[in-house]
């Protein structure tokens, strides 16, 4: 007995010498291509942040960040996709205001996004910008309010999809200045530019980054940042705050994992992305769109992301909107 006892016990101090032995699973991670699920149609302001990140990760680490464009649903459609996938660090999730917004805003999601995910990192700050279709007569803020309340319910705004900051700038606006618009929702931005062009649709509260774009090509007519304060990118337009006191919609981009992604894997590309953000070459790139660099740690991100659930969620009950 005492022999076969003995013979057990070396077998397990084996195992225990085995296991401790052994790389963890994160080890050499990336071995393989990186999938990063975004919840937009390509070229629209997150595809281009995200392809920009997305070639300063794969410089750094060795194996393509291949970015999978998963519209619908105002971005629910990828966030679900990347939640469900294995949690190993190779599916991961481009964050934007839209995930802070659906918890209130939509009442049968299929997940808990606080719950679900982890914090990776924080990639930049922006803001919104009201453009219109050239063929409407207004050029401010005021005119296009007066313009509105001229012409109750014949005004149609577009958006990147429900529960995008898009869409909720719009709402809040309608909300603060009772003009009577009619939503036009679209699978991204990028979608809905050609209709505001040709004037089908009035208008968007799109993201910097492409309405930057459009109004600099003279394809639509910029009104007004939705920053508390003028932006830096683009000075000469004011804030909507400065017609609509106490307007605010600042969003931010980012990134997060499905629950139980190893830390190592976290802190690895959390110092990854931090580390791009101080490269010259990327800060330009994001600065030609509009954008402001926030690096974080994953524990400064998860606590923005926290912050801004609670923030959206009070802009929804004021707006009084929901999607089932």
């Amino acid at each position: 007995m005492l022999r076969i006892l003995r013979g057990a016990g070396f077998g397990l101090m084996f195992l225990l010498a085995l296991v401790a032995a052994s790389p963890p699973a994160s080890a050499g991670y990336p071995d393989r291509p990186v999938h990063w699920l975004i919840g937009f149609a390509a070229g629209g302001p997150v595809d281009i942040v995200a392809r920009i990140m997305a070639q300063a990760l794969s410089d750094r680490l060795g194996q393509q960040f291949i970015v999978e464009n998963r519209a619908g649903s105002g971005g629910n459609i990828a966030a679900a996709a990347a939640i469900n996938a294995p949690a190993d660090g190779y599916t991961l999730l481009f964050v934007a205001p839209n995930n802070a917004i659906s918890t209130s805003l939509y009442k049968k999601l299929p997940f808990d996004f606080l719950r679900d995910t982890v914090p990776v990192a924080s990639i930049m700050q922006l803001t919104n910008m009201l453009v219109v279709s050239n063929a409407m007569p207004v050029k401010t803020v005021q005119e296009f309010i007066d313009y509105c309340k001229a012409n109750p319910g014949k005004i149609s705004f577009a958006s990147s999809g429900n529960g995008t900051s898009v869409h909720m700038s719009a709402e809040l606006f309608k909300a603060m200045t009772k003009c009577d618009m009619v939503h036009v929702p679209y699978r991204g931005s990028a979608l809905a530019f050609p209709d505001i062009i040709s004037n089908k649709v009035q208008l968007i509260f799109d993201n910097l980054p492409s309405a930057l774009e459009q109004s600099r090509g003279g394809n639509v007519r910029a009104l007004g940042v939705t920053s508390p304060q003028r932006w830096p990118a683009v000075p000469d337009v004011p804030a909507i705050a400065e017609t609509v006191p106490g307007f605010e919609s600042v969003g931010f981009y980012g990134i997060s994992a499905p629950k139980g992604t190893p830390g190592e894997i976290v802190e690895l590309l959390n110092k990854t992305v931090n580390e791009a953000l101080a490269d010259p070459k990327v800060l330009a790139r994001l600065s030609e769109n509009g954008g402001i660099p926030k690096p974080m740690t994953p524990a400064e991100f998860g606590k923005l992301v926290t912050d801004e659930t609670e923030k959206w969620k009070k802009v929804v009950e004021f707006a009084g909107v929901s999607v089932d």
